[in-house]
């Protein structure tokens, strides 16, 4: 009489799949811990086929998935509704980087018998890799079946996994999918902080604040539940909150950029200059490669009026990027702030040969070259300038008084009285040099 027993599969369920979560300050990858995959059939011990996988399970126990390769092959050709061997297979040719070949044996394991949840699971998973609307049947399919351990954190795994899928496609399914694995794991943050992205992408901040807050609940030393609050509190204008949020994200990570930089732009908000500027420089001293934020510390010293400092940074971004407009423009600025009054005017012009439709950027070389005396390109570029946005009562006056000087006094007169009625009162000193000079070049009745 033959003997049987039972054969526990070796093989590991590989990690979750969660996709990377987008936020303001970092974009981080998590993925849940492995787990084993259990799968129980009946073998004779002493037959060939039974050995073989034996001791494929003994070599997958040991890494070793090049060496239990050859031996889930023969076993998957002598055996092909073996679903064992099958997801064992699977599992070694994903560990080995072969995603078909992973796929097609998975589908394999699930054809020899659908009602195993880790065989649709894995498939599902390994599907979701190459962006296949087949996931989503094999995931929905594990989320009714019954893991074989741990059944309720299984199908929570199910249901994350699923969700993930779902989220650009079926958003509101991917929040369902979510909920029911925050049900099915009540302790675990995951849930929760897959459903906050999804939400403050809808817009729904006060939501996604809940989620993330359950997220921290659950675990008070969850970085990205403490960064997701900053985010919703940031687009929610919420500058004092995200602050109060941030600095606990400072003292747990001092050495993240991302961190220094997304204060440093809280404090700017709220106009908290110094200490922005000091965030700013931190972040960009972690991050010396980061472009965008050498940017915003330039940026920051010209709204703080550190224009010497600003003029310096702007400099040294333009040295590298000598196309970019946005660049000249603000190095013009600082300079103009200086009174350096012939480069602003060469960085304003510099500017609209780059970007002909920079509207601001005209008004800004209209009043370099009023300073530099240049009266006929100060109204060409006020020309320029109001094909693009609507003139107000300064360029007005910029107009009037460069015409003035040009004397042209009947356009000069049609400015000035344009800007009285646009002033209304609120330039006294300017309001008084135009109906003066109106005295002057306007006929007398």
């Amino acid at each position: 009489m033959v003997r049987l027993r039972s054969l526990q599969s070796g093989a590991v369920l590989m990690a979750l799949l969660v996709p990377v979560r987008t936020s303001v300050l970092a974009a981080q990858q998590a993925t849940a811990p492995a787990k084993p995959a259990h799968h129980h059939v009946q073998v004779e011990d002493d037959s060939p086929d039974s050995r073989d996988l034996f001791r494929a399970t003994d070599l997958i126990q040991m890494q070793d998935y090049a060496a239990a390769e050859p031996l889930l092959r023969k076993l998957t050709a002598a055996e092909p509704a073996n679903y064992v061997a099958w997801f064992d297979l699977g599992f070694v040719e994903n560990a080995l980087g072969r995603l078909d070949d992973s796929i097609a044996a998975y589908r394999k394991s699930v054809e020899a018998k659908p009602s195993i949840f880790e065989s649709n699971l894995n498939l599902g998973l390994q599907l979701a890799k190459t962006k296949s609307p087949e996931a989503e049947t094999f995931l929905r399919a594990a989320t009714v079946l019954t893991p074989e351990r741990d059944t309720n954190g299984g199908r929570a795994r199910a249901w994350l996994s699923l969700g993930h899928v779902l989220e650009k496609s079926k958003p509101d399914d991917a929040l369902a999918a979510f909920e029911k694995a925050a049900l099915l794991a009540p302790t675990d943050p995951e849930p929760h902080l897959s459903a906050g992205p999804l939400l403050e992408s809808a817009n729904r901040f006060a939501d996604a604040e809940r989620e993330y807050k359950r997220a921290q609940a659950l675990d008070p030393h969850e970085i990205e539940a403490t960064i997701g609050l900053a985010n919703v509190y940031m687009r929610g204008r919420r500058f004092p909150d995200a602050e109060q949020a941030l600095k606990t994200l400072v003292t747990a990570q001092p050495e993240s950029a991302a961190v220094h930089l997304q204060m440093g732009r809280v404090l700017a908000a709220e106009e908290k200059y110094p200490e922005a500027i000091a965030e700013l420089q931190t972040g960009t001293k972690l991050a010396p490669e980061d472009v965008s934020a050498q940017r915003e510390l330039a940026e920051v010293l010209n709204a703080a009026g550190k224009y010497d400092q600003a003029e310096a940074a702007y400099r040294a971004l333009v040295a590298g990027h000598a196309n970019d407009a946005e660049l000249h423009h603000g190095l013009g600025q600082a300079l103009l702030k200086q009174k350096k009054f012939v480069d602003a005017q060469a960085e304003f012009l510099k500017t609209v040969q780059l970007k002909p439709d920079f509207g601001d950027a005209y008004g800004d070389l209209a009043f370099a070259a009023s300073e530099n005396k240049n009266y006929a390109l100060t109204v060409k570029a006020l020309d320029a300038r109001v094909k693009l946005v609507p003139d107000v009562a300064g360029t007005y006056f910029l107009r009037a008084s460069a015409l003035d000087h040009l004397r042209e006094y009947k356009p000069a007169a049609v400015n000035y009285h344009l800007f009285l009625e646009a002033a209304q009162g609120r330039y006294p000193d300017q309001e008084w040099q135009a109906r003066h000079r109106l005295i002057t070049i306007e006929p007398k009745k």
